[in-house]
């Protein structure tokens, strides 16, 4: 089955960067589509980035637009998502996520495989 693990998560001060990274394996990378979600403590899963098999598609959220970048390496079987120009309030676990279509990327159920999260904190 096809398996998502994030890495590169972590504590950082605001203003900071940091990237993300997705590795996928047990399928074809390049037919999926890619999404970034995150969820911070009492809220719900909030979407963040999407991007399609060729990564020139691509969707981000409003909340983090000029700031986050998301994008793809088909030969390494990995996605990424540059975080810049951190806040506190991107706190939250961050979660990889596969789709076999390209649809309405913001919706939960679009997608068919998720990772376990990765943390990320970003202090004042």
């Amino acid at each position: 089955q096809v398996q998502l693990v994030e890495s590169g998560g972590g504590l950082v001060q605001a203003g900071g960067s940091l990237r993300l990274s997705c590795a996928v394996s047990g399928g074809t990378f390049s037919n999926y589509n890619l999404g970034w979600f995150h969820q911070a403590p009492g809220k719900e899963r909030e979407f963040v980035a999407a991007c399609d098999w060729s990564g020139i598609a691509r969707n981000v959220g409003d909340s983090v637009k000029g700031r986050f970048t998301i994008a793809r390496d088909n030969t390494q079987n990995t996605g990424y998502l540059q975080m810049n120009s951190l806040k506190p309030e991107d706190t939250a676990v961050y979660y990889c996520a596969a789709a076999s279509r390209w649809s309405d990327m913001k919706r939960q159920s679009t997608y068919e495989h998720w990772g376990q999260g990765t943390q990320v904190t970003v202090s004042s």
